[in-house]
């Protein structure tokens, strides 16, 4: 099943490399119609603003947001979550997919970024605990009633899904720890890529 990779601005060359150790065939996406050849998408982390901008060239925001209707499963880190929120604080354009309010960086700038334990859902499977990496990462402040919880960091939900949208406000592309990758991978599957 070839997964895309949104390759605009990023960290996507280490999420290309997660999926591929979790078993997939990843593939960079750029434009709107390299979209249309993966049957699932990975929005990974980066600077939110400067991926809009970018996403807006070639027509690419639109089509992400028919293929997301349509069914297409997403994963989204860090950014990625500012992307899939209907509510971002402070304000600004997103996709609107999942029904979270966010705040951007809330977890500190740069300087304060920290590999923090999580504990997690029996979903993830065992052991119940893992290392989330949070690079100036959005912090989930309300998450509406759909949504599934699968981690969390202190009281924090920091992995959240709904149908077919994964979202987490840390990088699990930089550990060794492919359990997200995996299941995004058994969504994707299981609702039929």
């Amino acid at each position: 099943m070839p997964v895309g990779v949104l390759a605009l601005q990023g960290d996507f060359d280490a999420h290309a490399r997660a999926l591929e150790r979790a078993g997939a065939s990843a593939v960079p996406v750029r434009t709107a119609s390299e979209l249309e050849g993966v049957e699932a998408l990975v929005i990974p982390g980066g600077e939110s603003t400067t991926m809009l901008n970018l996403l807006h060239r070639d027509g690419l925001f639109e089509r992400l947001l028919a293929r997301a209707t349509e069914g297409l499963p997403l994963l989204g880190t860090c950014a990625g979550v500012v992307l899939l929120a209907r509510r971002v604080e402070p304000p600004q354009e997103s996709l609107g997919l999942l029904d979270l309010r966010v705040q951007r960086n809330a977890y500190g700038r740069q300087v304060a970024s920290a590999v923090v334990p999580l504990r997690l859902a029996p979903a993830l499977g065992e052991p119940p605990s893992a290392e989330g990496v949070f690079i100036r990462a959005p912090r989930i402040v309300e998450v509406g009633p759909e949504m599934e919880v699968l981690a969390w960091r202190d009281e924090d939900p920091v992995l959240v899904r709904s149908g077919r949208v994964l979202a987490a406000t840390y990088h699990p592309e930089l550990t060794d720890d492919l359990r997200v990758h995996r299941l995004f991978l058994r969504m994707s599957e299981q609702n039929g890529g």
